[in-house]
Formats: C-alpha cells, structure tokens, sequence
C-alpha cells in the first residue's frame, strides 16, 4: 500500500490530501453533499486520482489508510435532525438535563426561552435505583420499574436510548444492567450508558454527554457505516479512521461508541495540522485561522502543544467529552452582507453554504456573500477557481453586491470593501476571543493562515490585533485534511475520584493503572507502539471549578509525590491566573490518561519543494482603497527564498493570499508563505 490520504468535509467544500511515496501531498476539493456526505467524499477522490494519472478504484485499492473528519454530527445537532432520544434514569432525577445547572447560556438576557433538552419529558423515564456516592447500592434495581420504563420507550419509538443513574461513575453496575435489558427488548436501537462515555462526577455535564451521544450516534453509525461500504465497492481494503475532537484519530467502532466525540472532528484536523506544523519550526507559538465557506475556527497552540476544553457546546447541547479549544464564528466566504434591522451592514452568521452557495458559483444564490465582494473587489480570479473547474460569475457576483448598495446608498466598492473590512474585524474579535480572553498576549504568536478564504484576509487581521507574523502554507485550503495524516490514535480515559482531606497518591496510582490497562485493551487491535499522557483536574478546595494540570514531569517514585502534584497544580494555577494560593488545600477531582498508539508517520512531511525563484505571471485590477494593478504570482512555482513585496496577490488552484500594502512574503522551501506583516 503506497499512499495514505486525509479527507475533511466542510460545510462548503469537502478536502482531499493524498500523500504519495515520494513525500508529495497532492490536493483536491470536491463541493459537500449535505444530503449525504460520502457523495463528495467520493467525487474528491476522483478528483485526486485523475490528478496522479489514476482512476479512483486503482487509487483506493493501493490506499493503506485514510483519516476522515467529519461534521455529521455537528450538523445534525444543528439543524435538530438528530434520534429520536429516550432517557432512563434514578426516580427523582429526570428533569437534571432541563434544569441544566440553573444557568441561561446568556444568563443576562431576561426574555430568553430556555435551552429544549434533546430528550423530551415524556421520554424521561424514571427507574426505582439508587447507588450512593460511594458506591454502595442504597436501593437495588428494581426489575419491574425497569421493564415499565423500556415498555415506554418502545411506545414512544425511541431510536436510541441514554441510561443515566445517580452516581454511577462510582459504581456502573446498574446501568450496565439497565442497557443490557434495553438492547434485548430493543435490538435495534442506539443504546449508551453515561459511564460509559463521561465517568465522572458532575450530573448534568454526564447526563447531558450521555443524551447527545445517543441523539447524534445512529446519525454516526448510519454514515459511516455507509461511507466505509461505498469505499469497500470502489475497491478500498485499509482501515478507516475518524479524527475525533481532541485531535487524535479513532477506530470507526470507537468514533459510533462515543459518537459525541465527533462534534468537532472537522476543525480537529485544522489544529492537528497547526502542531506539526509547530514542530517542523514554524514556530512554537501559533493562533490557528481556519476560515471556510460558512464558518472561522480559532485556537491556540503553546510550546508545540494544544489547548484542551471540556465543556463545549453545540446547538445548546453541552457535551463535556476532552476536546481542543476551538473558538467558532458564523464567518466564512459564503456569509451574507445585508442591511440590518438598523438600516447598518451586517455580515452573517447566515451563510449561503454549498447550495445554493454564493452568487457567483451560479447555482440559484442572489445574495452578497463576502466571496462575491472579494470577486468584486479584483481578489479573485474568476477563471482559475478550483483550478479552473469552477469559473465564478462576477457579473453575478458585481449585481448581488450593487442591489446591496443601492439599499444602502454606496457605490458598489464601497459595499464590497465594507463586507471584507466588517468581516476582519468579526475575525479579529474571535481572535481576541480566543487569547486575550485567556490571559494571552496575541503579538507574542503568529497567525497560521488556513481554509479556502483565509489567505485575502488575515493580513488585515493580523495588523488590527498588532500581530507582525502570518504564515500562509501552500495547502491552506486543505490544511485540515493534511493534518489529519500527522495524528496519531488517542483514546481518553478519566476516573473520578472524589478525594478530601489531601491527595491519596496510591488511590491515584491505581486509577492511572487501571486507565492504563483499559487503553491497552481498547488498542488490542493496534500493533504499533502505545504511549499514555497522564494528567489531571484539579482545583483549590473552595473553589466550584478545576484546571487541567499535566502530571508528564512528575517522578512517580518520589517520596514527595503528594507535593509535587500540589506544586504542579499552584504553578498551572499561576500561570492562568497570574496567582497561587499555596496555603489552601488542594483537591484532585478527575484523574485523566491518554492513550496514543503511534501511527507510522506519512511521507508528506513538507508541502513544498525547492525551485528558482518565478516572474510574476501577470497583474491584476483590485480595489484597496482605489482600483490599481497589482502584481500576480503563483504560488506553487514560487522559489526558495523569493521575496514577495505588497501589494500583491499569490494564488494556487485552491489558494489565494492578498498581501497588502507593506507587506513582505518569504517563500519558506518547505511550502508556506512567511509573511511580515506592514514590515515594507
């Protein structure tokens, strides 16, 4: 098997990377099928055959393995087409995934309606057990109670079932119990237990956890399902894997088991791609800047390493599952400009998607997106979109724009610049968001430039938030997908503890044994090399909330394990906060371990080449303040060392960068634009 191939479904455009025995990373985008994703999935592949002088079949049959992401779960939480959802839980406790935790999302905002839970009341079935916090049984599990509740869900055709029961992260035993009688009685439906997916204390956020992963996990199991049968009739023998949304890649069986997981599995590979990309010297420090068709995603990468969160939420839903911090905006090319209730422009969250998708794609869209102002605007060459499969309208693109215009009383460059100025500063706030938020200097990091649209604005970006670097990669476009063939398997494992009065290092060493064992086994089919991370929340003992420390540099053997896990925790603590309390008492709440299989490393390690340095190939009129002409390179021929001064445009088949008055570009041999931003 020679080649190994990352593909990532966006709301837009679906990403295909094939890595080739000689170290190339060959590129193809195909347009998302919402209706069904594997449909794009297959057309990029074709796509990218035809690139290497293949056909499809002979691509995949000499394919070893391919990493997908996906947003079929975020998508279905979304647009609320998620399972038909039931709920077994303790007598007294149905309505906690309502109640949340007695918080509005946007807790100032008096006439907000509250959050509908996924799982409706009626089928929030109460069961007569109870296990105490300690894990003894206070009240056995009734039989009778629970066969009334299962006759409930088959009369309220549930399709998928959540069991969630007081404290059962101590003692699992009878939700075990529980999904074992609901499978037998319904072997059709998607079943999950809380335990099994979140172990931890903490009611609502498992819970809540347990409930979205029934809702999205027939949604899961139905797609990928299908995708791994299409890819086995076109001729594909090797394994499949899902990026999951802490960045490292699954099993399909263990991507349907904690379906939730995928919720993130796009942008995940956008990251992944930002830390090997941190370790091939980029740079240590990196904000991350993926910007699609319907959507930007930000996150921060330190020391080579990237944030990790567990209280995301999509659509309302909080799922507490370990994932990378990433910040999301409804800001893409294919957002709207319109006039606001105001008489203002605004500029998205609504975006034209795939279809019908801007107005210049052709395809039914009238209305202005910020790819028809960046048309308008000159940025964009209409004859080499995709290189050249797709030829943009700008007549159409120039008429959605002026309607805009002309209820707004400009000219239609006016209108235009307007959209890609209001836009960049939509981004710059989401930066602000994801840094400066944190306590993070963003002028301390560069700004690594991805997705279909970013190249045309991070610049002005960059220069609104003082950030003096941008580093624009070759495959920007599909730079998640590229990623996504330098990650490695990783399963989470956590323990609650619920240790008082200090910290009981032998208890934690045998939880950490006993993750480590689970990992080991949850791997068994996996014949590389398996490392574990070990890590752990923790918290000051009157505080309501915990950080995540990493435990890598502790010494295990040491007599003094107890201080030194406190020491780790107040310097976390410090560097968060810019304090430690070190005369408080320090609680350990979740034990956590990482379990990496090391995959074989792709040959794609660079995505450029060495060449001589390449003439511009033309000018072009663009409008920056004033309509002039502009220089054009291409990207892909571009030079080792070559120097690019602004204004300029350098653009590939799936890339386009605008650099702006006072900018310096460097071509870097190992295929990513190096940009000074406002440097001259």
């Amino acid at each position: 098997m020679r080649y190994t191939i990352g593909i990532d479904v966006g709301g837009t455009f679906t990403d295909i990377v094939v890595a080739t025995p000689d170290g190339r990373s060959i590129i193809a985008k195909a347009a998302t099928t919402p209706a069904n994703q594997a449909d794009g999935v297959l057309d990029g592949l074709t796509f990218a055959a035809e690139r290497i002088g293949l056909t499809r079949e002979a691509l995949l049959a000499d394919t070893g393995r391919i990493v997908h992401g996906t947003t079929a779960a975020t998508n279905a939480l979304l647009e609320g087409k998620v399972a038909r959802v039931g709920m077994l839980t303790t007598a007294g406790h149905r309505d906690v995934v309502e109640m949340r935790e007695g918080l509005k999302p946007d807790r100032y905002n008096l006439r907000m309606a509250p959050p509908a839970p996924l799982v409706p009341r009626a089928l929030r079935l109460p069961v007569q057990e109870r296990i105490r916090a300690d894990g003894s049984v206070e009240v056995p599990l009734d039989p009778a109670s629970l066969e009334a509740a299962i006759a409930a869900l088959a009369a309220g055709e549930a399709q998928a079932v959540a069991v969630c029961f007081l404290h059962s992260w101590r003692n699992p035993a009878h939700e075990q119990d529980a999904a074992a009688a609901v499978r037998a009685r319904l072997p059709h439906a998607y079943v999950t237990t809380s335990a099994d997916v979140l172990p931890q204390i903490k009611e609502f956020e498992r819970f809540s956890t347990a409930v979205a992963n029934a809702a999205v996990g027939p949604v899961i199991e139905r797609y990928l399902g299908g995708l791994q049968r299409r890819l086995a009739e076109a001729g594909y023998r090797g394994e499949l894997l899902v990026i999951l949304s802490h960045g490292g890649v699954a099993s399909v069986e263990e991507a349907v088991r904690l379906a939730a997981g995928t919720a993130l599995s796009g942008p995940a590979g956008g990251v992944a791609a930002a830390v090997a990309l941190a370790r091939a010297g980029v740079a240590p420090d990196l904000i991350t800047f993926d910007m699609g068709g319907t959507s930007t995603d930000i996150a921060l990468v330190r020391g080579g390493q990237p944030s990790l969160s567990s209280g995301k939420g999509v659509a309302n839903a909080r799922i507490a599952l370990p994932s990378l911090d990433i910040v999301t905006l409804g800001a893409g090319g294919g957002s709207i400009g319109k006039q606001d209730k105001s008489g203002l422009l605004a500029v998205g969250p609504e975006s034209a998607g795939a279809d019908p998708g801007p107005a210049c794609y052709g395809q039914g869209g009238t209305q202005p997106t910020v790819t028809d102002a960046n048309l308008a605007l000159g940025y964009l060459d209409p004859a080499s979109f995709l290189g050249g499969r797709r030829v943009l309208d700008r007549a159409a693109a120039e008429a959605a724009v002026a309607r805009l215009a002309d209820a707004l009383g400009l000219s239609p460059a006016e209108a235009a610049g307007g959209i890609h100025r209001l836009v960049n500063t939509r981004m710059a706030d989401g930066v602000r968001v994801a840094t400066v938020r944190r306590g993070v200097d963003p002028r301390s990091h560069a700004l690594l430039a991805f997705g279909g649209a970013a190249g045309l604005h991070v610049t002005a970006v960059a220069a609104e938030l003082g950030i003096g670097r941008v580093v624009v990669p070759v495959a920007a476009s599909v730079l998640s997908a590229w990623g996504m063939l330098n990650t490695d398997l990783r399963i989470e494992l956590m323990r609650s503890l619920g240790q008082t009065g200090g910290i009981d290092t032998a208890a934690l060493a045998t939880a950490f044994a006993a993750m480590e064992a689970e990992g080991r086994a949850r791997l068994a089919w996996f014949d590389g090399a398996v490392a574990f991370r070990r890590s752990a929340d923790m918290r000051y003992g009157e505080q309501v909330f915990e950080i995540a420390v990493d435990l890598e540099a502790l010494d295990w053997a040491s007599p003094t394990l107890a201080t030194e896990l406190e020491e780790a925790f107040h310097r976390a603590h410090e560097s968060l906060y810019t304090y430690a309390l070190r005369d408080q008492d320090v609680v350990l709440v979740n034990a956590r371990v990482s379990a990496i299989g090391r995959l074989a490393a792709t040959e794609a390690a660079t995505l450029g080449e060495g060449r001589a340095p390449a003439a511009a190939k033309g000018t072009r009129r663009v409008h920056l303040g004033a309509w002039t002409e502009v220089p054009v390179f291409d990207f892909s021929a571009l030079g080792e060392g070559q120097v690019v001064i602004g204004p300029a445009i350098v653009e590939s088949d799936t890339t386009t960068v605008l650099l702006r008055p006072g900018d310096r570009a460097r071509y870097d041999v190992r295929g990513w634009l190096d940009i000074a931003v406002g440097a001259g």
